[in-house]
């Protein structure tokens, strides 16, 4: 292949993912990549635990440091660097190293956007202050964690009921601090349906976590450059700092500008292989669409699963191989205080929208056999397709060993069985695991029940 150049912009879980499997296909390829932040291949996924002080240091969340890409991989990964500009039709970049100002062009052969995703933060009064965080890289991470460190705040508030937000209101609560919650919709978790979303809820008000349900944020009172209120349509919330939980967009600025086409929540459009719409150029992770396989169409979903998956195929297409992203049902998995929660496939909502007939099934059991010491509850809600019985989507909240048997459910929808193949799985069996009659298999029996 000669040794054409590949450059990579972002460090993370896509763009490392890709850099990693090209250099494995093809050792001759110089590979060059941009992150702008300090570190590359991080688990964001673990911020929350540590700001909670389960997990002490920051390095033990880094996969890789730029050293380790040069010394065993040969790639070169350049932290604090900035692309400003593609230009496709030079073929090169324009970057800034961000410390020292200097400005500087470099081509490429191949190019691979891997921005990842940036956190909602709406341009309202007040939105600019010291102390309102948003978390995305482990930077963000660094400063959440130094600041209840160094300035021991005593009240916060976290803005939006999903993954991020949950997870950040029981690490403060776990920090000592004492912790409000706003959220526009009925419950919390939106990619839960209501009714499964306020097991949730409850759950949070255990751990001693205020809910503001059914308020949307409307500013910031700020004193001294600092946040020290936050503002809804219904109250006004004292707060020494404030987490921004209201999701993720696409960064897709730079693809913008260089005129690559855009679209749901202007996500980078891209195909299976993960080209984009500029021959040459191709992208990866939270920053571009995914073909979502039961709704037939794009959506924007961020997730690190997600993001490896297209990094590696983009990695093994550019080293010269023939690999696609067949697609998404937005499966995901969080644990919230005493419960795992899970989801794959689509809600009640999603099947309304779509005007797709329905059935659905909610059932309540235990993890292990109910003589088995440590059987904790579990509440299971299954849909399927009201004239052929497949299986539409799936949700679960309950205790310990709960959540991963979201995994049976996934493989199920995505292989298009039906809720009678799902009672006829052969699935295991022990007293400190299920049931007898595992959980979703129970919730089938009652779907079958119901067609």
């Amino acid at each position: 292949m000669g040794k054409e150049r590949l450059v990579v912009i972002g460090g993370d879980a896509a763009g490392m993912s890709a850099a990693s499997k090209v250099r494995r296909e093809d050792p001759e390829r110089q590979i060059i990549v941009f992150e702008r932040g300090p570190h590359t291949s991080y688990s964001a996924c673990g911020l929350p635990y540590y700001i909670a002080g389960m997990i002490k240091d920051s390095d033990d969340l880094v996969a890789r440091t730029p050293e380790k890409f040069k010394e065993k991989y040969n790639i070169d990964a350049r932290v604090g660097h900035e692309v400003l500009h593609i230009d496709p039709d030079a073929g090169k970049v324009r970057v800034v190293e961000r410390e020292s100002g200097r400005e500087f062009d470099e081509g490429y052969d191949q190019l691979l956007i891997a921005t990842g995703g940036v956190p909602i933060c709406p341009d309202l009064p007040g939105s600019g202050a010291q102390a309102i965080f948003g978390l995305s890289t482990l930077q963000s991470g660094i400063r959440v964690r130094q600041f209840v460190d160094q300035v021991s705040p005593r009240r916060a508030v976290v803005v939006g009921g999903g993954y991020i937000g949950l997870e950040m209101a029981e690490a403060l609560v776990r920090r000592g601090l004492e912790v409000s919650l706003v959220e526009r919709a009925e419950q919390v978790m939106a990619t839960l349906d209501p009714d499964m979303g306020s097991l949730v809820s409850d759950a949070l008000r255990e751990v001693g976590v205020t809910l503001y349900l059914e308020e949307s944020l409307t500013g910031f009172e700020v004193a001294d450059g600092r946040v020290k209120a936050v503002v809804t349509d219904k109250r006004t919330l004292p707060a020494d700092m404030v987490i921004l939980g209201m999701g993720v967009q696409p960064n897709s600025t730079l693809a913008e500008n260089a005129g690559l086409k855009l679209g749901e929540k202007k996500a980078i459009q891209v195909d299976s292989r993960m080209r984009t719409s500029k021959a040459g150029i191709w992208a990866a992770g939270d920053c571009v669409e995914s073909y979502h396989l039961l709704m037939q169409r794009p959506v924007h979903i961020a997730l690190g699963t997600v993001a490896n998956k297209q990094g590696t195929v983009a990695g093994i297409n550019l080293a010269g191989g023939d690999a696609t992203f067949p697609g998404v049902i937005g499966t995901a998995v969080s644990k919230i205080c005493k419960y795992e929660v899970a989801r794959t496939g689509l809600r009640e909502a999603d099947l309304k929208v779509m005007n797709m007939p329905y059935v659905e099934a909610v059932i309540k059991s235990r993890t292990r056999a109910g003589y088995y010491p440590g059987a904790g509850r579990i509440t299971v809600k299954l849909m399927a397709h009201k004239e052929d019985g497949r299986l539409l989507g799936g949700q679960i909240v309950g205790l310990e060993g709960a959540a991963k048997r979201i995994d049976v459910l996934a493989t199920a929808i995505t292989a298009g069985l039906t809720a009678q193949h799902l009672v006829d799985l052969d699935l295991s069996y022990a007293p400190p695991f299920s049931p007898v009659w595992d959980p979703v298999q129970t919730a089938a029996r009652q779907i079958l029940n119901k067609l």
